[in-house]
């Protein structure tokens, strides 16, 4: 009986404590209604918890009755802490609402690591920007909207569509770029090749400064931008999107795009279609600068399914650009620019281009298309306390320059560049506080020239293999991580010959045995490339919020094939590059040292990097042995690429104030130092301080920018803000001068402001938002040092003093985002 006893009241408390018992349900969103994936929602008093899923819906069941707090944090926004109570039997509802959080130390990447990462615990120097910043950030191109806000970058351009990026300055090759995770394969070795990403559909950048070719092999010696694809959060059966209407009136640029999604079941699907169109740009010197104006195609999709056994995502991009060439001709007095009608004319005597051709939206006959095509697998396997991840990509990037302006349906080059991506990583359980990774990766390509009359490079065939180990571990409050990589790049060609072609008369590609007559522009060549890499780190949590770190790494690139390869006029640079079979492998040797503070109120980020480069590559002008200039193809100069030791250096600061007193306030600064060092003591000898920089260093330049965001909504107008800024560019006067390659560039200041706001309906609901920027305010008429159009001159004297081609004058930009 007393047993029974005792069971009874075991059973009847048993029930009770059950009786008294309830559920919270709810959903975490942003202040416009924005739903917030993936936040943690604890209980710190009962030490239980939940996460949120890809909608910010989450629910925390069987909790006592009564008062709770809860306590709901996530990178990017602030936490937040609220009461809740519970009632028996029922389920409380409940909205989360998470404001951002302004310090970008907290934010995680992907990029370069094993498993997600907080930039502040990472050795390695990372950066992050998101879509609101790029939203703010409105710019003809992604590349330029990035460099804005993370110091050390900057880019290549060659009119406002095409940027080429490059870290602490290194590009090229040397900087690896991304798609969702899979290295962007096209000819990307041209100074006149952009970045094949449609600019609407991403919506993050990860940055990592300095050698990452431990997880990527070659040509990630400058570092990596990732761009990540936007994939919103959806609800199940459910159509969502959004629809972008962009305009900027310095060049006419016209730009849209549509995203529709869905989720059905475990699957979500996304495809977005953007187009954006531009003519010639201005400047108050040049006036409408001819040969800029471009037309750019995008169409992606996406698909993704999420299951007990991991995740796979496929995404499938179409992209398709063509260009305008310009080759900065113009008539001598009156400096107005001039266009091509002969083959061989004599380029100071051209017709004047007409004022009509100056603002139309149709292409010259003289342009470059670009189409590339991806499709790729990104595949998670949960396996136990393990983890499998595998990537499989196929690309193909076609390039084709009309540059005949009497054939003009005739490409001057014709390339065709196939692509395997292939990417298998294993990342084991925790073995004693051991975060371990090791992986395998690589690409096979095929490059293959097509009917073209100039042939710049041979066809070949490329392979690559990587191993790598990664390992992590915090001791205390120290968090150490490196690893060791060896890589292996196979790349041949066989005998490639080019004759005359009787029904143009210019040239073709003729093939054995019928090489009677023709020329063997690129022998047979076979060679094998390898490098080992490493990188080792440690960051040092001083306190809450300061963290010191520490990272040095090797780095690894091969010669790409135009450094080895080349031998032939590239019609879109106006350059014939000569290459040279006897190259090495480039390697790096870089120190990097940081300090992060991260307090309520105020971020600072400090980081000072050295860089030692072995068999550093780069152009130079090819003369005779009588000193005169190598005319290979009239009206084009000669180089030749070059071998040598370099050393960068240098420095960067970033600055964010926040105040919690006035959370309506952020003020933002950058700082960014970067010096490159010729150590060619031969050519240092031969031609003294003109030897003595690498080319194509960015100056110091510092950008500030005071943004006031509203905390309240004003009628129908929600998360409003200005903004105004200023970029400050000094003089550079530590330049590659040989041969006038470069010049000295005079500094400039260039103001910049900015508005925006959400514009929702009486229920709160989001109706579209508002972009608006004007950058150079005052139309300063400048010419970065990175700009090619400032070297396009063919007069030694000109009437109003001023040489080359000088960047985009005063521009206004309208965005407007609609989503439904």
């Amino acid at each position: 009986m007393k047993l029974i006893s005792i069971l009874s009241i075991c059973m009847f408390s048993t029930l009770l404590a059950t009786a008294q018992q309830g559920n919270i349900k709810g959903v975490v969103r942003t202040p416009d209604g924005h739903p917030v994936p993936l936040a943690t929602i604890a209980i710190p008093a009962l030490k239980i918890g939940s996460m949120a899923d890809q909608d910010g819906n989450f629910i925390l069941k069987n909790l006592p009755a009564g008062k709770h707090e809860l306590k709901i944090s996530v990178v990017g926004y602030r936490t937040s802490i609220q009461q809740q109570t519970v009632t028996a039997n029922l389920t409380t509802n409940c909205t989360v609402i998470l404001t951002d959080d302004a310090s970008k130390l907290n934010e995680v990447v992907v990029t370069g690591v094993s498993k997600a990462t907080s930039i502040r615990k990472n050795p390695i120097p990372l950066a992050v920007i998101g879509g609101k910043t790029m939203n703010r950030n409105v710019n003809n191109n992604i590349i330029d909207a990035i460099i804005k806000e993370i110091p050390g970058l900057s880019a290549v351009t060659t009119g406002p569509n095409i940027s080429k990026p490059f870290i602490r300055g290194l590009g090229y090759n040397r900087v690896l770029t991304l798609y969702d995770g899979v290295r962007q394969e096209g000819q990307q070795w041209g100074d006149e090749h952009g970045i094949e990403i449609d600019q609407y559909g991403v919506t993050r950048a990860e940055v990592v400064k300095g050698p990452a070719s431990l997880t990527y092999g070659s040509d990630a010696l400058a570092g990596v931008i990732n761009m990540i694809p936007e994939f919103p959060s959806m609800e199940s059966g459910r159509l969502k999107g959004s629809a972008l209407v962009d305009y900027h009136t310095n060049n006419g640029m016209i730009g849209s795009s549509l995203m529709l999604g869905q989720k059905i079941n475990d699957w979500k699907y996304m495809v977005r279609g953007s187009v954006k169109a531009a003519h010639n740009y201005q400047n108050k010197i040049d006036g409408y600068v001819y040969g800029t104006a471009f037309r750019e195609y995008n169409l992606s999709l996406l698909g993704r399914v999420d299951k007990s056994w991991g995740y796979s995502q496929t995404g499938v991009t179409l992209y398709d650009n063509t260009q305008e060439i310009p080759d900065g001709s113009r008539d001598s007095l009156t400096r107005k620019f001039t266009y091509q009608v002969n083959e061989d004319d004599d380029i100071k005597n051209r017709p004047i281009v007409p004022d009509s051709r100056l603002r139309t939206y149709t292409l010259n006959p003289l342009h470059q298309r670009i189409q590339h095509y991806r499709v790729y697998n990104n595949t998670s396997y949960k396996l136990g306390s393990s983890n499998l991840q595998t990537m499989l990509a196929l690309q193909q990037s076609i390039r084709r320059e009309y540059n005949h302006p009497e054939l003009t349906s005739q490409p001057g080059l014709y390339v065709v560049l196939n692509t395997l991506n292939y990417d298998v990583r294993y990342n084991l359980p925790v073995i004693k506080g051991i975060e371990t990774t090791v992986g395998v990766n690589g690409m096979y390509q095929s490059n293959k020239s097509k009917k073209a009359t100039d042939f710049p490079i041979p066809d070949y065939d490329l392979f690559d293999i990587g191993g790598f180990l990664y390992a992590k571990k915090t001791i205390g409050s120290v968090d150490i991580s490196g690893g060791i990589r060896y890589d292996n790049r196979f790349i041949n060609w066989n005998d490639f010959y080019v004759g005359p072609d009787k029904d143009n008369g210019l040239e073709k590609r003729v093939y054995p045995p019928d090489t009677a007559g023709a020329n063997l522009q690129f022998p047979h060549f076979n060679h094998r490339y390898s490098g080992i890499s490493g990188s080792l780190g440690a960051t040092w949590g001083i306190n809450d919020y300061l963290f010191l770190k520490a990272n040095v790494a090797r780095g690894y690139r091969a010669p790409n094939i135009t450094e080895i390869g080349s031998n032939g006029l590239d019609p879109g640079a106006h350059i014939v590059y000569l290459g040279n079979r006897n190259f090495k492998p480039e390697f790096s040797l870089q120190e990097d040292i940081g300090l992060a503070l991260m307090l309520p109120d105020l971020d600072v980020d400090l980081a000072v990097f050295h860089n030692s480069i072995s068999n550093y590559i780069y152009q130079a002008r090819l003369y005779d042995n009588n000193g005169n200039p190598v005319v290979i193809v009239p009206g084009n100069v000669t180089y030749s690429y070059q071998q040598s030791a370099a050393r960068l250096y240098g420095a960067e600061l970033s600055v964010g104030l926040h105040p919690r007193r006035i959370p309506w306030l952020n003020v933002n600064s950058n700082l960014a130092i970067t010096q490159g060092r010729n150590r060619n003591s031969a050519l240092i000898a031969e031609h003294g301080s003109a030897a003595r920089y690498l080319p194509l260093i960015p100056p110091t330049q510092w950008r500030t920018e005071i943004r006031a965001t509203s905390q309240n909504r004003f009628a129908c107008f929600t998360n409003a803000y200005l903004r105004a800024g200023v970029e400050v560019f000094a003089d550079q006067s530590h330049f590659y001068g040989v041969d006038d390659t470069e010049t000295f560039t005079p500094g400039y200041t260039l103001l910049n402001a900015g508005a925006g706001s959400g514009v929702v309906n009486k229920k709160g609901k989001l109706l579209f938002e508002l972009f608006f920027q004007v950058e150079n305010i005052g139309n300063v008429a400048y010419q970065s040092n990175m700009n090619r159009l400032k070297y396009f001159e063919y007069y030694e004297a000109t009437p109003n003093g001023r040489r080359g081609i000088y960047n985009m004058g005063r521009n206004i930009s309208t965005k407007i985002v609609v989503p439904f």
